[in-house]
């Protein structure tokens, strides 16, 4: 028997993968019937509310809960906060009521707004002006690095030589460039539903971390995580801020505990956008040169921004992206703001960095009378990962799909009127690959397959890409494979976030399917006299070459009365998946120079993404 290696097989014969497959749960999601955790509404169910602060700053000085608790329908109240405590940002929470109707929540917030008084304290939200930062005691030194083509551990020789590469390039340019924070804007809040049942607890919860937030519930509860249930079915959006259990989440476990009923807490619109999280700041003063050539030989920066009272932002050590240049020094300082803290937010920190970094070196090519696809075709030997030579095949394919070579035109030629239109480019990586996941792959004797798994489908078609892998792997039809993936109780999987997903999930599959299919063709051949290696699976028959030896159900009928279950894991070093992709964005756009205004044209995108499990699902994330 020839040695059995876990792999993709030729592509040229796939059924599904890589194919346009519609979504498997496209049906539920368009006619409302998939439920997600703001849907939930279970016998008894109690609906909540917060009471917000609505200072920047503030010190709580009285608050008086009574009033709230004697309105009709309300029957839990939840503190966040206590006399005396500090509050920092507009819209941190105050206190949760719960009642039979969410009117009479609302009832119960205005109750206890009416008796709260504030110590107002001074506050500060001007993320951009540093030095206003400065004057305020806001501004904290995050770390610094500096490095030169000089052999030298000596800062001031370091320094020496890249103050020199600077004063000896053919063109230096000074910018200033900055990118402000924003919202995740989830179409669903974050929340849950919680209910007891008895000594265990069922949380719905929108979350993006199915496996673990159990444990998040359990430990400030007091409770054993085997009694926690986490489901997340559906999710409404989360781009990378729906990792946690939060306080609110507990806060309706608890209130939920206290009445005995059920209770479904979703922050309100406002709520959720200054509490749930962020994406950072970031702005920059840099210097950078290049030779007459048009490569960098220096860049010198100092970078500035804020997540929340936390004083961070984007880490200095990413600075320039994605290159590695011949001389750099950068610092990096970081804004204490009087706003909700920061979370993930798609490809953090990637997008700050790249608006930082590629503008300054466009701005620079332009200083040189360069065209910046020439620029930036002159600087790859820079960019990080070995990627020069992926990044130069997406910029021809770019360049001809936006037609540049036409359309590019040298600074102020533009037009004459104040609407300006020209070209521009950025280059980008991320890490990818294949997050940790478990699954448990069952091939019943009736030839029926499904599979359990804790992770989550968070809209970009995890359940899609999982039947496919299946599918393929058993030659059965999509509806031949059933998906069980949004519960904790399911074997773990990693939360879906760094675009890990797809890699981890489809990796456990295959190896699951190819082990359990490898061992069906084992019984086959005992049973048929067939050679084992000889065999494969396609339009649910069992082939030898081109010739049926049986059909795929009287293959599971070879079971016996027990299913055959295989467990699947990764990430492994098997080929099934790697890591590290690039991609290049090129756009043709005008803009008012008066109003500010700005139109697109055309926008073009050419993305490394490796193998295409889903070619529909693909498109879906690159026009997103």
């Amino acid at each position: 028997m020839a040695e059995r290696k876990h792999g993709w097989g030729p592509r040229d014969q796939n059924v599904l993968i890589g194919k346009e497959i519609t979504r498997i749960d496209a049906l539920p999601k368009i006619t409302g019937a998939a439920k997600y955790s703001a849907d939930i509404n279970t016998k008894g169910t109690l609906f909540a509310r917060v009471v917000t602060c609505k200072h920047a700053h503030a010190i709580l000085k009285k608050i008086d809960v009574e009033a709230a608790k004697k309105v009709p329908g309300v029957k839990a109240v939840h503190l966040f906060k206590e006399l005396d405590d500090e509050i920092r940002w507009d819209g941190d929470l105050i206190a949760a009521v719960a009642a039979e109707r969410a009117e009479q929540a609302a009832d119960g917030i205005k109750a206890i707004e009416a008796t709260i008084e504030y110590e107002v304290l001074e506050h500060f939200v001007d993320e951009a002006d540093l030095e206003a930062g400065k004057k305020a005691d806001r501004a904290r030194e995050r770390g610094s690095a500096k490095e030169s083509v000089v052999e030298t551990q000596n800062e001031g020789e370091i320094d020496a030589a890249i103050d020199a590469s600077i004063k000896g390039a053919k063109a230096v340019h000074k910018g200033f460039y900055g990118i402000q924070t924003i919202s995740h804007m989830c179409l669903e809040p974050h929340g849950s539903h919680c209910e007891w049942k008895g000594e265990e607890l069922d949380v719905h919860l929108s979350t993006q971390n199915v496996s673990g937030t159990a444990g998040q519930f359990a430990e400030p509860l007091g409770i054993d995580q085997a009694n926690v249930t986490i489901t997340g079915n559906y999710e409404g959006g989360g781009f990378g801020s729906k990792f946690q259990a939060d306080e609110w989440g507990l806060a309706a476990a608890k209130m939920a505990q206290e009445t005995g009923r059920p209770v479904r807490l979703m922050l309100d619109r406002a709520t959720e956008l200054k509490v749930a999280g962020t994406r950072p700041s970031g702005f920059v003063e840099v210097t950078v040169a290049a030779d007459a050539e048009g490569k960098v030989v220096a860049w010198d920066s100092h970078h500035w921004g804020s997540d929340g009272m936390a004083g961070g932002g984007v880490d200095v050590g990413q600075l320039p992206y994605p290159f590695k240049f011949p001389n750099t020094r950068k610092s990096q300082t970081g804004l204490e703001c009087n706003t909700g803290p920061n979370r993930a937010w798609r490809a953090p920190p990637h997008p700050q960095l790249c608006a930082m970094t590629q503008t300054a070196l466009d701005d620079l090519a332009g200083k040189l009378g360069m065209n910046s696809y020439d620029f930036f075709l002159k600087n790859l030997e820079f960019t990080l990962n070995d990627k020069a030579g992926t990044y130069a095949e997406e910029m021809e394919i770019a360049a001809k799909a936006i037609g540049w070579k036409e359309k590019w035109h040298p600074r102020g030629q533009g037009g004459n009127g104040p609407v300006k239109r020209g070209l521009g480019m950025a280059l980008h990586r991320w890490g990818g690959g294949a997050g940790p996941c478990t699954c448990e792959v069952k091939v019943h004797p009736d030839g029926s397959v499904e599979t359990f798994l804790g992770s989550q489908d968070i809209g970009t078609g995890t359940r899609t890409i999982i039947s496919i892998v299946l599918a393929e792997t058993f030659g059965l039809p999509l509806s031949g494979v059933k998906v069980n993936l949004g519960s904790s109780k399911y074997p773990p999987s990693a939360a879906s976030g760094g675009s890990i997903t797809v890699g981890g999930v489809s990796g456990a599959h295959r190896r699951a399917a190819q082990d359990a299919l490898w061992t069906i063709f084992d019984k086959v051949a005992e049973k048929y006299k067939v050679e084992s290696d000889a065999l494969r699976a396609k339009d649910g028959k069992i082939l030898a070459g081109n010739k049926e030896v049986c059909t795929w159900k009287q293959a599971c009928g070879l079971l016996g009365q027990m299913p055959l279950v295989v467990k699947g894991e990764g990430p492994k070093k098997d080929g099934l998946t790697s890591d590290q992709v690039g991609g290049v964005q090129m756009v043709d756009l005008s803009v008012d120079t008066e109003t500010g205004n700005i139109r697109i044209h055309k926008f073009v995108c050419v993305q490394d993404c490796g193998l295409i499990l889903d070619e529909l699902t693909a498109k879906s994330q690159v026009l997103g």
